[in-house]
């Protein structure tokens, strides 16, 4: 220490200088020097020790500044037997025990926050003092596939050069880059509602909290697609049955009244029978249409059980494809199929997946016969291949006529709701139905070269 080094520097250049004086009485009166000198002797002695004892907490104070700064807080200082020095170690030990009991509360705390971030299905965002990235648990990095995110903003994902996890394909870096403006618009303590254009929706909501005096903002996404089907879905079904009930009653009297009125015709005169005829068959044709239109509603409605069963993919699609080739080639379209010539044995019930299978091919049609009609130049197909993936098999069903452009992802399986003209919404709600029940991760989109595309993913442990 450079204060006691100074202090007995002075001590040893003082008695020094007091010795030397008394050296010069040593021939007229040496008796007073040899006096003088144990005197000096004494008091050289007596102040080394107080500066000794007066130095001693200044030594402690380093020691535990010295542990603070090394945070080694489970050492503990020793004191002698100097009551003034035990009540001051006795203080700094106080204060060690408790900045080592808070350094293991903040350290447990701090583990079960990351573990419940990391097992927690909610994404989470959590941004430094300049909205850069500083945190995202396990869910934020499964969903958003962003690499090397730490220290940088959601806007080089946007518009920049950032990339992606390797295993993301460029249609999922276009859902992920559809959803990152929306939460970079987010202000503090908002909720909202978003989509990505796959039709997945998500609560997102940005809060803030305070780090050293200044706040720092966290996003929560979780996804409500599930949620948001299955009450989708019960609304439904609620619905077609009350209006199935009374439309079945109604049909069915409407339907025998009909019959009994044509009964009349011929008392008619001859001039008003033929209009009588075809208003009679008008009114029934309608009738019959309200009929099967609310059947179509009740099959999604009473639709069995899945029966999952080991059932070769290649036979099923192979008989569904000839099944629609004469429809095909009344609409003026080419229809093409690519399937392995070795069967893959899947785990499905074969009535429902072949007839949710129909309806995507009966859609694709349409709109590529819809699309002819626009472009008459462009050719109009429809593609059906079924390829092996690195997990399992992918089947898609493309076809030329991208009317899927502009229209918003979550519309799509939306009950009642169909780009066609005509169309009654019902048909994709029994494919996504069936789907679900078959535990089938699926997309329906258009694609970069102006096409529209449904997606269908086979996993291996769906195989048999």
């Amino acid at each position: 220490m450079k204060t006691e080094y100074r202090l007995r520097s002075y001590l040893l250049f003082l008695h020094g200088v007091l010795l030397l004086g008394t050296v010069s009485l040593y021939q007229q009166q040496p008796l007073l020097m040899l006096a003088l000198e144990l005197l000096l002797a004494a008091s050289f002695w007596l102040c080394w020790r107080l500066c000794r004892q007066s130095l001693q907490p200044l030594r402690y104070t380093e020691c535990f500044q010295q542990l603070l700064s090394e945070q080694s807080y489970n050492h503990r200082l020793h004191a002698n037997s100097d009551p003034q020095l035990q009540s001051l170690v006795q203080c700094y030990n106080d204060l060690l025990a408790r900045l080592q009991q808070e350094r293991l509360r903040i350290g447990e705390q701090q583990g079960l926050l990351d573990q419940l971030l990391e097992a927690s299905p909610v994404a989470v965002l959590v941004f430094d003092f300049d909205d850069r990235l500083s945190l995202l648990n396990a869910s934020a990095r499964q969903l958003l596939g962003l690499a090397d995110p730490l220290n940088r903003p959601l806007c080089d994902w946007i518009d920049g050069d950032a990339t992606f996890f390797p295993q993301f394909s460029p249609i999922e870096q276009q859902r992920v880059r559809s959803l990152l403006p929306q939460l970079q618009q987010l202000l503090p303590q908002q909720s909202t509602l978003c989509s990505d254009s796959e039709g997945r929706r998500f609560r997102c909501q940005c809060s803030q909290f305070i780090d050293r005096g200044f706040s720092r903002r966290f996003l929560l996404i979780e996804e409500l697609t599930a949620e948001l089907h299955s009450s989708e879905k019960s609304t439904f079904d609620k619905l077609v049955r009350v209006i199935a009930h009374e439309v079945n009653n109604t049909v069915a009297v409407t339907g025998s009244v009909l019959q009994s009125v044509c009964n009349y015709q011929k008392q008619l005169q001859a001039d008003d029978q033929q209009d009588f005829a075809v208003a009679i068959a008008a009114v029934q044709k309608r009738n019959h249409s309200l009929g099967q239109f609310i059947d179509r509603c009740s099959q999604v409605v009473k639709m069995p059980a899945a029966e999952p069963q080991p059932t070769d993919l290649v036979v099923l699609l192979s008989d569904v494809m000839y099944l629609c080739r004469d429809n095909a080639q009344s609409r003026g379209v080419q229809l093409q199929w690519q399937l392995p010539a070795d069967p893959v044995w899947l785990l499905l019930d074969p009535a429902l997946f072949s007839q949710a299978i129909l309806n995507i091919v009966k859609n694709a049609l349409e709109a590529a016969e819809t699309g002819l009609q626009l472009q008459p130049t462009r050719p109009a197909k429809v593609l059906l291949s079924l390829v092996p993936q690195p997990q399992g098999w992918q089947l898609s069903v493309t076809d030329s006529g991208d009317l899927l452009r502009d229209v918003e992802g979550g519309q799509l399986f939306t009950p009642f709701f169909t780009t066609k003209k005509g169309g009654q919404g019902i048909g994709l709600v029994f494919v996504r139905e069936v789907l679900q029940r078959h535990g089938l991760p699926y997309r329906l989109a258009s694609t970069d070269d102006q096409q529209s595309c449904f997606e269908i993913w086979f996993s291996s442990l769906k195989s048999s």
